[in-house]
């Protein structure tokens, strides 16, 4: 990036998504400021619920645009990173590890 650039890390408390994110600091590398505030919701929450709001509108939209309720479109990504169980199953991978399901 050019110098003067400015990257803010909305998941720097997670461990960020700049590989040179340190949470909770600002630092400057090679002229450029990365950001990395620790639970930034917490410092807007007014702006934070707003903006979870309309992600998940945004994503039901998605859905019903897709034809749900009804046929589940597993071919869709968004649908299926999604999906945590269908018809008593957990599907999700991510889930069945944290389950210790095989």
């Amino acid at each position: 990036m050019q110098p003067g650039s400015v990257i803010v890390d909305l998941a720097a408390e997670r461990g960020g998504n700049c590989e040179l994110t340190k949470p909770g600091q600002t630092v400057v590398v090679g002229g450029v400021t990365i950001l990395g505030p620790d639970n930034l919701p917490s410092d807007v929450p007014y702006h934070a619920s707003q903006m979870f709001a309309k992600n998940v509108l945004t994503f039901l939209q998605h859905l019903i645009s897709l034809g749900l309720p009804g046929k589940v479109h597993t071919d869709d990504e968004i649908t299926r990173e999604t999906l945590i169980c269908r018809d008593g199953e957990v599907l999700n991978p991510r889930v069945r590890q944290l389950l210790n399901l095989p």
